[in-house]
């Protein structure tokens, strides 16, 4: 991978990461069932941007963890913000350490690729390839 492909990787990851922040955000949204049905397209939007994306990195990296599977599971265990003002306190719970450990682990990935830009980035300054 060049740098150029590295840089523009951490871009992604980083923007994804972003989604997922706003994702925590809406579950605690619905948790304290104060939401509109703008809040509920904007959560739907969020969900398919954070699908779209994994398929983008996914394409681009192997990774090992967070797997699609766990992703897709977490995904589709947030239907709406209706849904999730309805479960219980243990369901949102379960739904927001489900989310840390997959947040968790998209910021070992960036920590990673932070590493070989740098190695890059150091290694065109000394005119290595």
């Amino acid at each position: 991978m060049n740098t150029k492909e590295i840089n523009q990787l951490v871009t992604q990851i980083e923007s994804h990461i972003e989604c997922w922040k706003q994702f925590n955000h809406f579950i605690a949204v619905a948790r304290a069932k104060k939401f509109t049905a703008a809040d509920d397209n904007h959560f739907l939007e969020i969900k398919s941007i954070i699908v779209q994306e994994l398929e983008i990195i996914y394409a681009s990296i192997e990774v090992q963890s967070p797997t699609r599977e766990e992703i897709h599971a977490l995904i589709t265990n947030a239907p709406s913000l209706r849904y999730l003002s309805e479960a219980g306190e243990g369901a949102l719970r379960g739904l927001e350490s489900q989310w840390h450990k997959i947040y968790i682990g998209w910021h070992a990935i960036l920590g990673q690729l932070k590493v070989k830009q740098l190695s890059e980035e150091h290694k065109a300054f000394w005119g290595k390839k």
